[in-house]
């Protein structure tokens, strides 16, 4: 079994190698839409943050090239939203309620899109939960897989069969830096990002034969209510008085490390949103982009080291450094 999967691994190598010595796509392989319409835009969790932003970028944009329907779980937050395009969208923008936990609040959104189609899916939406793993309860955690990963999954299910059916697409996911590391005290939130990577890249090997391309943006911290909104175990919580005090004291240095983070090199959102421009208007859009510089050394050392220890060894560095040695 083994033999042979060497085997299978040096003719894939050979095969990329090959695939990779042809000349690059044409644009008009890429798959665009073939008329001067809209694109048509739709977008998961935009009540704040990140698809907010981006919901206002491309709705507000002065040639009126995209047509933007923005969803939210809760439409009694779309002020915040109205209040951002300020009269510019007229016939670019639309808010859609969108649970994308519910399978039938997926459809019906669909189902509203004047257009039947959507040329660009982006799936935004996105729940945090923090803290020691032995205080996580059953329903926490399954909100966390049910948001991030089967929100995402159910949500491009949704809209896979007509953009294979029209040959043209592209699928936009808001990746983290907690589906390329493991980060202690977020547990499920990596697990559901990690899964989030494979599935996407799983589509885009896929995909490319629909001329449906699959991105993956990488971000790292963002000035948004992500943290606010987050489920997060407080230093003063009673529930922290059942937890030993070696974790404690490693879980109140993780608190400080992610204040550190996110007053010295969090990102705005505006930073993010030009990335997404950058997927959106590329003629042969990359299947990962990252929004900052910092974390492609620390993913390439993950891949390319034997064993892992090193990356390991790094990652502790890093978050706890007064406990090192």
């Amino acid at each position: 079994m083994y033999l042979a999967f060497l085997g299978f691994v040096t003719i894939l190598r050979g095969v990329v190698l090959t695939w990779l010595s042809r000349s690059p796509l044409k644009q008009e392989d890429v798959g665009e839409p073939g008329s001067m319409d809209k694109r048509v835009v739709l977008i998961t969790g935009c009540s704040s943050g990140i698809g907010l932003s981006l919901a206002v970028r491309l709705a507000s944009d002065p040639d009126k090239k995209f047509k933007v329907y923005a969803t939210m779980r809760n439409l009694a937050k779309k002020e915040r939203l109205l209040e951002s395009v300020k009269g510019l969208h007229q016939d670019t923008l639309d808010i859609l309620q969108m649970d994308v936990t519910e399978r039938q609040s997926i459809l019906d959104a669909r189902d509203r899109v004047v257009e039947k189609r959507v040329d660009i899916l982006v799936c935004n939406a996105g729940v945090g939960l923090m803290g020691p793993l032995e205080l996580q309860s059953l329903d926490s955690m399954r909100q966390i897989l049910e948001v991030n990963l089967l929100g995402t999954i159910q949500t491009i299910q949704a809209f896979l069969p007509e953009m294979k059916a029209q040959g043209q697409g592209r699928i936009l996911v808001t990746g983290s830096t907690g589906g390329l590391h493991g980060l202690p005290f977020n547990e499920l939130y990596c697990a559901s990002k990690f899964a989030i990577e494979g599935a996407c890249e799983s589509l885009a090997v896929l995909l490319q034969h629909f001329n449906i391309h699959v991105s993956l943006i990488e971000c790292g911290p963002v000035n948004t209510d992500f943290l606010v909104n987050l489920q997060k175990a407080e230093l003063g919580d009673a529930s922290l008085q059942l937890i030993d005090t070696h974790t404690l004291g490693l879980y109140e240095k993780y608190l400080q490390h992610c204040d550190s983070v996110f007053q010295n090199a969090a990102q705005d959102t505006e930073d993010i949103v030009k990335v997404f421009l950058e997927a959106i208007q590329s003629p042969s859009p990359a299947f990962r982009y990252f929004t900052s510089g910092v974390v492609p050394p620390l993913t390439q050392l993950k891949i390319t080291e034997p064993d892992g220890s090193q990356c390991i060894r790094a990652m502790s560095k890093i978050i706890f450094s007064a406990e090192e040695n």
